[in-house]
């Protein structure tokens, strides 16, 4: 899967890099390389929680009930 990354510098100096179609999806590196492999990586973290929490939705029922 390909996705688009916003990158900006931090006050530090830092890279900041996210991915804003995985909300909180963030990392950030010293240099450009580092601040990528680090959002590849948080981007794949998270499309593993997203994979946990579907299957674990796929297993709940959910009805209504009148008191």
């Amino acid at each position: 899967m390909r996705f688009k990354i916003l990158i900006t510098e931090g006050e530090d100096g830092w890279l900041v890099v996210e991915c804003p179609s995985l909300p909180g999806c963030v990392s950030q590196g010293r240099t450009m390389d580092e601040a990528l492999e680090n959002i590849k990586d948080a981007i794949q973290g998270c499309l593993d929680v997203l994979g946990e929490r579907t299957a674990a939705e796929q297993s709940q029922r959910m009805i209504e009930v009148e008191a």
